[in-house]
């Protein structure tokens, strides 16, 4: 149930926001003759609904007019057969959380903010992006303080609210008044030592590889009947 609701980041975000957490207003488009904003105001984001590591998200992906709304939807209809998700846009910084745990014991693993180089044609975090993380992405573990309690509050109610367990990462963006929002959520994050993003957070935090493993562990063993 959970990989099957947050697949469909419009239906993610339907439940966040019926439950009153903070996610930018949206829309989602079958067939170019539906678009509508639905009250939304430009800049606009658009990506396809169900995808994963970025996948539909490149410098044309930030939208300012009616003419490249429809050329931005219109090609990733055609191009990856899906429903497309419109969002107003975040102007302010990007963080990524990881939680381990399950329920009321989950716990955030650790905060790290998304901040793309200068110079990459782009300010938000694409497929692009990942593909050459090395040379354009920086990694910086939020500090301490009023924004990173925040910020993981929301990803910490998003995580119960969907029922994730034993590991997921929460991404969320500041609005234009710097308030957290819920952009989306990854119920099965990648583990892959040096390039996933959960990993790089964790150590950040002070966590080495094998402790995050072992808490993913020890959370699945803890819902399972050990007899």
């Amino acid at each position: 149930l959970v990989c099957a609701l947050t697949l469909d980041k419009s239906m993610a975000k339907r439940v966040v926001r019926d439950a009153g957490l903070r996610t930018p207003p949206f829309a989602v488009v079958d067939r170019i003759e539906d678009l509508s904003l639905d009250g939304m105001s430009y800049p606009l984001f658009a990506k396809p609904v169900a995808e994963g590591t970025s996948k539909g998200i490149d410098g044309r992906s930030k939208i300012s007019s009616p003419a490249e709304l429809a050329a931005v939807v219109g090609r990733l209809l055609e191009a990856f057969g899906q429903p497309v998700l419109i969002e107003e846009y975040l102007p302010g910084r990007e963080f990524t959380t990881g939680i381990v745990g399950s329920g009321l014991g989950a716990r955030v693993v650790g905060t790290t903010e998304i901040r793309i180089r200068e110079g990459s044609g782009t300010s938000d975090y694409s497929f692009g992006m990942k593909e050459e993380w090395e040379r354009w992405v920086e990694y910086s573990a939020l500090g301490e303080g009023a924004l990173r309690r925040s910020v993981e509050e929301l990803a910490l109610a998003v995580f119960r609210l969907l029922e994730c367990r034993d590991a997921a990462r929460v991404d969320i963006r500041l609005d234009g008044a710097g308030r957290p929002s819920f952009l989306e959520v990854n119920p099965l994050p990648g583990l892959h030592p040096v390039r996933s993003d959960l990993p790089i957070l964790a150590a950040q935090a002070g966590w080495t590889y094998p402790q995050l493993i072992e808490s993913i562990v020890e959370s699945a063993l803890a819902r399972i009947d050990r007899r």
